[in-house]
């Protein structure tokens, strides 16, 4: 089993900034294939916002984040980090990290949420 616990989320203005951290731990981690961060705002389907193979670290944004997101990691900690920069109104939503594992087709394991809100 994988838990992940998000923190970080928060209230900011269009044009700001926050970090969003999530800690990974369990006894099955040490097999974890790749690890991503997702978003859904209200009405909407979940969607990828990026990811990052955990352990040669390539990296995968959607076109709506590039250039102003970064995500990263640090193994040691097991810890999954998203920068956001130049954060605008539709930016807004609950965003979640989940995990894949060896061998899996999919993410497997989610985190329970952080909740971003960017005012205009």
């Amino acid at each position: 089993q994988v838990q992940l616990v998000e923190s970080g989320g928060g209230l900011v203005q269009a044009g700001g900034s926050l970090r969003l951290s999530c800690a990974a731990s369990g006894r099955t981690f040490s097999r974890t294939y790749a690890m991503a961060w997702f978003r859904q705002a209200p009405g909407r389907e979940r969607e990828i916002v990026a990811s990052i193979r955990w352990t040669i670290g390539a990296t995968y944004y959607a076109d709506s984040v590039k250039d102003r997101f970064s995500i990263s990691k640090n193994n040691a900690r097991n810890t999954l980090y998203l920068q956001m920069n130049s954060l605008q109104p539709e930016d807004t939503a609950v965003y979640y990290c989940a995990a894949q594992m060896i061998g899996g087709s999919a993410y497997t394991y989610w985190g329970q949420g952080t909740q971003v809100t960017v005012s205009s």
